[in-house]
């Protein structure tokens, strides 16, 4: 049902909503992709390397908030099984992918236990 003010018009909110639902129709994948990477790409011509850094603390504090250990180990699981399923270290003495994400999962999940 619309939200209409009193003059009979469509609120701004009401607007938006249907303008929105009415380029879902209209418009595929590809469209809202090649939008997106117009977005990041004007973003990063307008920020420097401390937005990103500040964002991406901003963003890993609300996760934290949210999420518990098994989360962290759990996408720590699946990011070293996606970048490789080897379960022992490298020649070089480097720890392998999927131990460097579960280790990075405990860690979390400690850092968040302590705080």
């Amino acid at each position: 049902m619309a939200n209409n003010n009193q003059n009979g018009k469509l609120s701004r909110e009401e607007a938006g909503r249907l303008g929105g639902e009415a380029t879902a129709k209209n418009h595929d994948k590809e469209f809202y992709q090649e939008i997106g990477e117009k977005g990041g790409e004007a973003t990063s011509k307008n920020h420097d390397k401390d937005f990103y850094q500040e964002i991406g603390e901003k963003g890993g504090e609300a996760t934290s908030k949210n999420h518990d250990k098994d989360f962290y180990q759990e996408i720590g699981r699946k990011g070293g099984e996606a970048r490789g399923n080897s379960d022992q270290s490298d020649s070089d003495g480097k720890m392998s992918r999927e131990e460097a994400g579960r280790k990075g999962g405990e860690a979390r999940a400690r850092q968040r236990r302590d705080n």
